[in-house]
């Protein structure tokens, strides 16, 4: 598709995303994680709806939030809001079959979604669980990265605590109106060190440490 490109050279030209990054957006099919009625608005640089209020994000920011977790090959990284499987579908390349995705999504309809659309893909490194993932998932612990696509107050106590030193952990935090992407480094103290990189808008998490119960 010409939008696929066009994404792929503007993002070449104004952000740097590494080669692993750029060749998992081209091999995940962003059209097979959509409704098939939006298909031809896929690699449209906007978010779309799906069901239940719930949006797949845009590419540019699934981009930059993967460009914020640092990804190596063989990580294991729980994910907050699986939607309809693409941001796990992207990281899933990246980490390779060494590699491994939990990922947590709240929404019956989505989870079901999700497992056809990463079973379609042919990504079998992903595991989506019907579960609140504001609370981690302690079995699958510690994790080398932890990334959360809906928005939060702040980063959950129980996720900080699951993430291993030295890793990763990025999401929305702010208002259910106005969030900032955060990016938080579990130092050798079990702190984040925080860096703040902009403004988004995320809708909001579910479940104990949610916006809602």
């Amino acid at each position: 598709m010409p939008q696929k490109a066009e994404l792929a050279r503007f993002w070449k030209e104004n952000f740097g995303f590494g080669e692993a990054e750029l060749n998992a957006f081209h091999e995940v099919r962003r059209e097979d994680f959509i409704p098939e009625n939006l298909r031809n608005s896929a690699y449209s640089d906007v978010p779309l709806p799906l069901m239940r209020g719930k949006t797949i994000s845009q590419p540019t920011t699934v981009m930059i939030m993967t460009h914020v977790l640092e990804l190596h090959h063989g990580d294991k990284v729980f994910e907050v809001g699986t939607g309809s499987g693409y941001q796990a579908a992207i990281i899933a390349k990246i980490v390779g079959q060494k590699g491994k995705v939990i990922s947590t999504e709240v929404v019956p309809e989505l989870v079901h979604f999700a497992k056809e659309n990463l079973k379609k893909a042919g990504i079998g490194n992903v595991a989506v669980l019907e579960e609140d993932g504001s609370s981690g998932f302690q079995q699958e612990a510690p994790f080398d990265r932890i990334i959360i696509t809906a928005a939060c107050r702040e980063f959950p106590k129980r996720l900080v605590e699951q993430l291993r030193q030295d890793g990763i952990i990025v999401g929305p935090v702010g208002s259910q109106n106005e969030q900032e992407l955060v990016k938080g480094i579990k130092n050798r103290s079990g702190i984040l060190d925080i860096q703040f990189l902009g403004q988004f808008l995320f809708t909001p998490m579910y479940g104990k440490y949610g916006f809602e119960d």
